[in-house]
Formats: C-alpha cells, structure tokens, sequence
C-alpha cells in the first residue's frame, strides 16, 4: 500500500483546532460529572465500530489507566448482552453508537428518547460533543494510517 498523507503533519492548523476541540469537550463530560475512565470507554467504542486501530489502542489504555475495569473493556463490543453498566450509562453508549453509525437511521427517536430519561441535558451536550470529536478523530487516524505495532 502507498504511504498516506499523515493529516496532522499536512494541515498543523487544522489538526491544533482539533485538539481544541477535543480539550473543550473533555472539560464539557467532566463539568457533567461524567467521569474520565468512562469517557474513554465511550471513545473506545466509537472507534471499536470505525475500527481505528490507533484509537482503540490508546482508549483502551486510557480506560485501564483511569480505572477502568478489564472486565468493562473486555466486554465493550457486547455491552448491550451484560449487566455491567448502569442504565445511565447505557444510554450514554447507545447515543455515541447511534452518532456513530449515523448514516444508519441518523439518531433514532427511540434512542433519544433514552438519553432523555437517563441522563441531563447536559449529559447529552457533552456526550454528543465527545462522539463528534472522536469520530474526527477516527478519520484522522485510519485515512492516514497511523501506525499501530508492537
């Protein structure tokens, strides 16, 4: 395969206003009391569904790192089939799953819908904003090949 074109390296202005972004909504889920540990596990399953193997990686450790149980990551790609999260924090995943696959029936009613009952308006800001940006991330990664190796 051809070397891609590494987009942080190609566009560093651009790439800087993303890590703004992403600063901003990291501080945006802990001014909603949603904890770091978490937010990576939210982070890890958008990039498990876009398969961005540089992300999965980083948010994996970050998970861990933060406290996060192996458990919790190990059953991540099969969290409806577990009992391991609370329903708030169902609906938090669900959400990022629906903004994620976004072409795919955009984000249901019915998901919405859950996001309401379980989480604050300001749960949801902040969740729809992490999904955003690590989504932008996702695509950085993977069209650029970033390196993954032992």
């Amino acid at each position: 395969m051809a070397e891609r074109i590494n987009l942080g390296k190609s566009g560093p202005a651009l790439y800087q206003k993303v890590i703004e972004l992403d600063r901003l909504a990291s501080e945006a889920l802990i001014n909603a009391g949603i904890t770091e540990g978490f937010s990576h596990l939210l982070r890890l399953r958008a990039s498990q569904i876009n398969q961005c193997a540089f992300c999965i990686r980083l948010h994996t450790q970050d998970a861990l790192a933060c406290g996060e149980s192996g458990d919790r990551v190990a059953v991540l790609t099969a969290w409806k089939e577990t009992e391991y999260f609370s329903p708030k924090e169902r609906a938090a995943l669900e959400l990022v799953e629906a903004i994620t696959l976004i072409s795919v029936g955009q984000v249901p009613d019915a998901v919405y819908k859950q996001a309401i009952e379980n989480l604050s308006k300001e749960e949801i800001s902040a969740i729809e904003w992490l999904a955003v940006v690590i989504n932008t991330w996702n695509r950085i990664a993977v069209s650029s090949r970033y390196p993954v190796k032992t």
